[in-house]
């Protein structure tokens, strides 16, 4: 296993932020704090997701630990909640589960690949929910919209419906600690498994690499505008805008 002096991340962290912070016009700080929802709304679910498949697979681990909540405070993670606010990616408090609680009939390895998908599975649904909303605003109160609440409100609703996507591609990296590579490794030849369990460290060290020169966002970005513009599109069809 690869480990990293934490220090290192929340100093990291600071100097990103504070970058960040000066850099910002008005316009940036308003969309800054128009993010806020979205973001919390996002890792709450994504790691909710996660407890509430570990639960249904056998495992109550996330329950006794108090994980099977809707509770912002029971999952945001310091670290992935201020990159998500300020650099579009980042993560939840990870739900600690015990694979060896899984019922029977999955295998400890399948049982991790549901968990694991169960995080972006449910940012796209609710990337999804969310864009339905966009475009009902938009079908049946038009004029609400153009009021400075309506505008504020709208502009919530769309911001969330990219940080849901952006949660979900993002964790979907197949490389450790997120959601992918578990993901991933389920689907690789016994050989290359092994592999991969031996030589996790260059995983790691990968991951920090594309996260701290920002690679990681050069990455999904594509993916998260053809998806964004994909759902947008099926909403304005399904709604008749």
């Amino acid at each position: 296993m690869f480990y990293t002096d934490k220090r290192f991340i929340y100093l990291f962290l600071i100097v990103l932020v504070l970058v960040n912070l000066m850099g910002m016009s008005r316009f940036e700080w308003v969309g800054l704090l128009l993010t806020l929802p979205g973001v919390l709304i996002a890792i709450t679910f994504h790691e909710y997701a996660h407890a509430f498949a570990a639960t249904k697979l056998g495992d109550d681990t996330p329950r006794l630990q108090d994980r099977l909540n809707l509770n912002p405070l029971s999952h945001i993670d310091p670290v992935g909640f201020i990159l998500l606010l300020f650099v579009g990616f980042g993560w939840g408090k990870p739900v600690e589960i015990n694979p060896r609680n899984f019922d029977r009939k999955y295998s400890e390895e399948t049982g991790n690949a549901i968990v694991s998908f169960a995080g972006p599975l449910m940012n796209f649904i609710l990337a999804i929910v969310f864009t339905l909303i966009y475009c009902a605003i938009y079908k049946f109160a038009s004029a609400f919209t153009l009021s400075q609440v309506g505008s504020i409100i709208t502009s919530m609703v769309q911001y969330t419906i990219v940080v849901n996507i952006g949660l979900g591609i993002f964790n979907l990296i197949p490389l450790p600690p997120l959601d992918g590579s578990k993901i991933f490794i389920k689907f690789l030849p016994y050989n290359a498994k092994q592999w991969v369990s031996e030589h996790e460290q260059i995983f790691y060290i990968i991951f920090l690499v594309i996260w701290i020169t920002g690679i990681a966002g050069t990455l999904i970005t594509p993916a998260l505008q053809a998806m964004y513009s994909g759902l947008l599109h099926l909403g304005i069809k399904i709604f008749g805008i």
